[in-house]
């Protein structure tokens, strides 16, 4: 008798009982890279979307002056968030490739999270690898581990008036209303949401990100983002009923 290999659980619907979220990442490109289709669809159907990026990409390009390249990327990044139904975009400045995870990080973020008031959180796989769930796979940026795991903590953080007592003193009152952190790009997801409806601006948003992606191929812009995404979107389609996905995994709060 011939052994029939694990299958994985099916990725169940992403929440859906909220109005307001908060994407936190590092860099401009990393939610177009990893979720915007999902973006798209949310703001689709009126719930409103706030990025904010801990850095400018400033030293994401080889050939472009970080004093350069900083502004051209901010640029991408806002008119990136403009096709996918998102309008309001922060920067922290953080120096792009050298964020430490501590305080100051969870601050900022915890800060973010009680001006905006969110109660879902969207950030970027925060483990070492970008790998199977047995381990392995290509070793994940400094940036985004410290990125992920400070938006893991600040998620609590935001509402403990003992933690972080400034935040009082500048108008922030705690924020106990963050009920999922979902992270994209994680290697062993729980939940998805339908990449179908928003695949295409996706496509488009990610393309705005012009000066980055001519660095990374010489293929065709639109082949590559397409074939990217799309790829990404049907490999979860196993898990979720044969449906285009976007994949994360949820820590409810």
């Amino acid at each position: 008798m011939t052994e029939q290999p694990d299958q994985q659980p099916a990725l169940q619907p992403m929440p859906t009982d909220w109005t307001r979220a908060l994407a936190v990442v590092a860099h401009p490109d990393d939610l177009e890279y990893g979720c915007a289709a999902a973006i798209a669809d949310w703001t689709d159907g009126g719930r409103k979307v706030v990025y904010l990026l801990a850095t400018r990409g400033e030293a994401g390009i080889d050939s472009i002056a970080p004093d350069e390249c900083g502004p051209l990327r901010e640029a991408e990044q806002r008119a990136s968030a403009a096709v996918v139904g998102v309008s309001e975009v922060e920067f922290l400045d953080y120096h792009d490739g050298a964020i430490e995870y501590g305080l100051g990080l969870r601050r900022d973020i915890a800060a973010a999270i009680r001006r905006h008031r969110p109660e879902l959180i969207v950030t970027l796989n925060h483990r070492d690898t970008w790998g199977g769930a047995q381990g392995g796979g290509y070793w994940n940026t400094p940036d985004h581990k410290a990125v992920g795991r400070a938006v893991l903590d600040a998620a609590g953080d935001a509402g403990n008036r003992w933690i972080f007592p400034e935040l009082i003193e500048q108008g922030l009152q705690p924020w106990n209303g963050v009920r999922w952190v979902a992270v994209a790009g994680s290697s062993t997801p729980t939940h998805a949401a339908d990449a179908g409806p928003g695949l295409e601006r996706s496509v488009k948003s990610l393309l705005e990100h012009k000066a980055y992606i001519e660095v990374l191929t010489d293929q065709d812009p639109e082949e590559y983002v397409r074939t990217f995404l799309t790829g990404n979107a049907q490999q979860a389609a196993a898990r979720f009923g044969g449906r285009p996905a976007v994949p994360f995994e949820v820590f409810p709060r």
